[in-house]
């Protein structure tokens, strides 16, 4: 008996396009409900994290630190916060796609809509729990919102443009990014704590494991060069 070899599958990949080619690359009837699903979920894994007050994410407490001393929302903050990283996109060359736009406003109405139905519960297990969904919750909805393959989120793009300029590794451009905006929110008075090393340790490695379930398959790819 003669056994038929089975080919491998080749496996999902990420692939950089400018705006018009995401939107060409197709299977948008998977890709933009998997987007937005991702950003909703972004919103309600910051809202845990602020609930569970043991400590937000590092740019959410610089966010924490922003309503302090600004007439606005957590939410009003991360959406302000977002367009202004977006100037820095500028000097760095890097291109938003739907997605980034996207980023910008729906993660931040999203957390205010969540914060607006969770009250802080006083138990302190509960507010661990709160923290630990909260960083799986983000991990799940990054790999979410990447995998749709609909442009980087504001911070992501700041990150792989530094990078790119100074021949930086990605790991550390990040390290140090979040480094500044933790300790420009806690002087600020921003929420710092257990859950913000949790979530720096945890973040990476398990959006790295979530991912490769969420890349939306793109190929064949059309040119990547279309702007």
């Amino acid at each position: 008996m003669t056994s038929t070899a089975v080919p491998p599958v080749a496996p999902r990949v990420l692939v950089d396009l400018g705006p018009i080619a995401q939107l060409r690359a197709g299977r948008l009837g998977r890709r933009l409900p998997q987007l937005y699903a991702g950003l909703v979920l972004y919103g309600f894994s910051i809202a845990l994290m602020v609930r569970g007050h043991l400590g937000v994410a590092p740019w959410d407490v610089l966010h924490s630190g922003l309503v302090r001393h600004l007439p606005i929302t957590l939410g009003e903050a991360l959406v302000i916060v977002s367009f202004l990283v977006l100037l820095l996109w500028i000097p760095l060359r890097e291109i938003p796609g739907i997605g980034t736009i996207s980023n910008a406003i729906v993660i931040g109405v999203s957390a205010d809509t969540f914060l607006g139905l969770f009250a802080q519960p006083d138990a302190l297990w509960l507010r661990g729990v709160l923290t630990v969904v909260g960083v799986v919750s983000s991990a799940l909805a990054t790999a979410m919102y990447i995998g749709a393959q609909l442009g980087r989120g504001p911070r992501d793009g700041l990150m792989t443009g530094f990078a790119r300029r100074t021949g930086l590794s990605l790991r550390l451009v990040r390290t140090l990014l979040e480094i500044t905006v933790v300790v420009i929110g806690v002087l600020l008075g921003g929420v710092a704590g257990l859950g913000t090393i949790l979530f720096a340790l945890a973040i990476g490695p398990l959006t790295q494991a979530m991912l490769p379930t969420w890349i939306v398959d793109l190929s064949p790819v059309p040119d990547a060069t279309t702007r």
